[in-house]
């Protein structure tokens, strides 16, 4: 039974280590388009911050969470967008942990990457997730969606 335990402890430990990595990743790479694109991009100090990165944009700070995003496939195996989840959760077991929404007064934009290119969501237009759509839904409907070609980063900021 302790081995069990162990075992379990160990994989769910290499599980949150994977996760992190993939977190930090993300990270990288929306802080390198953005830095790419011709932003300063300031990150904070600790593990505390709600945000991951701000972006100085015509001299006005933008608080920035990143999240690592998944492709979405149809059932027939075809990519039609990316989601990822946009609430934080505190806590290491999926027993005690709980799940809180960032709000307008924490950060300003979610941050995803996908295919090299980083991709802002402000957080006013975000639940619990958010999927960005690469191909349209099948039965038409345009009210809701949000196409992840509008999302670009620098799409997004040529409109602030």
């Amino acid at each position: 039974m302790v081995d069990c335990l162990l075992c379990l402890a160990n994989h769910n430990y290499n599980i949150m280590i994977e996760t992190k990595k993939k977190g930090n990743l993300t990270e990288l790479e929306c802080i390198t388009e953005l830095t790419r694109l011709g932003y300063l991009v300031s990150i904070p100090f600790g593990e505390d911050s709600r945000y991951d990165c701000i972006v100085d944009i015509n001299n006005k700070l933008y608080r920035i969470q990143c999240k690592t995003g998944s492709e979405q496939y149809d059932e027939n195996n075809v990519v039609i967008g990316v989601h990822f989840k946009t609430c934080r959760q505190s806590g290491n077991c999926a027993k005690t942990s709980t799940r809180t929404k960032y709000t307008k007064e924490e950060i300003d934009f979610f941050a995803t990457s996908y295919q090299g290119k980083c991709y802002l969501v402000p957080v006013e237009e975000c639940s619990v997730e958010k999927l960005l759509r690469i191909i349209p839904p099948k039965n038409g409907q345009k009210k809701g969606i949000s196409f992840l070609k509008d999302y670009e980063a620098s799409e997004v900021i040529s409109k602030l």
